[in-house]
């Protein structure tokens, strides 16, 4: 099982569609939720952005920020659907995750043990803590 974790706390997984690899896309069949790999290039779904309903990014570390900038280039490129990171991601980078495009955060029952809803919620409002916006001022 895992909790989904967006600006308004914790929740359960409402996706019940499959998410399918990168590689298994057919030619002209529809496609519905993608699964990238954080090493994967988002320009592989270049031409077939405005189908997809979801894309998941993985993030196998905690240490790993390649899926923020998936993420970033995701959305530069007019995806406009559910942006989901999955994985090893902590609550100390949600306002990252927010930052870089993802609309929510899938994490294990064990990582919501250890960080519980109240630390996640606490980096709910990251725009107000927005370096760059800071600096523009």
């Amino acid at each position: 099982m895992s909790i989904i974790v967006s600006d308004a706390g914790f929740a359960s997984d409402d996706w019940t569609h499959e998410f399918v690899q990168p590689g298994q896309l057919a030619a002209n069949a529809p496609v519905i939720a993608i699964d990238l790999a954080s090493n994967a290039d988002p320009e592989v779904l270049a031409g077939r952005i405005d189908a997809i309903d979801m894309i998941r990014v993985d993030f196998p570390s905690f240490a790993d920020g390649r899926g923020f900038t998936i993420a970033r280039r995701l959305r530069m490129m007019g995806f406009q659907g559910r942006l989901r990171a999955k994985g090893h991601v902590i609550a100390d980078q949600y306002a990252m995750a927010r930052r870089s495009g993802f609309d929510e955060v899938e994490i294990s029952d064990e990582l919501a043990r250890r960080q519980p809803e109240a630390q996640w919620r606490a980096r709910a409002d990251w725009r107000a803590h927005d370096y760059q916006s800071r600096l523009r001022a």
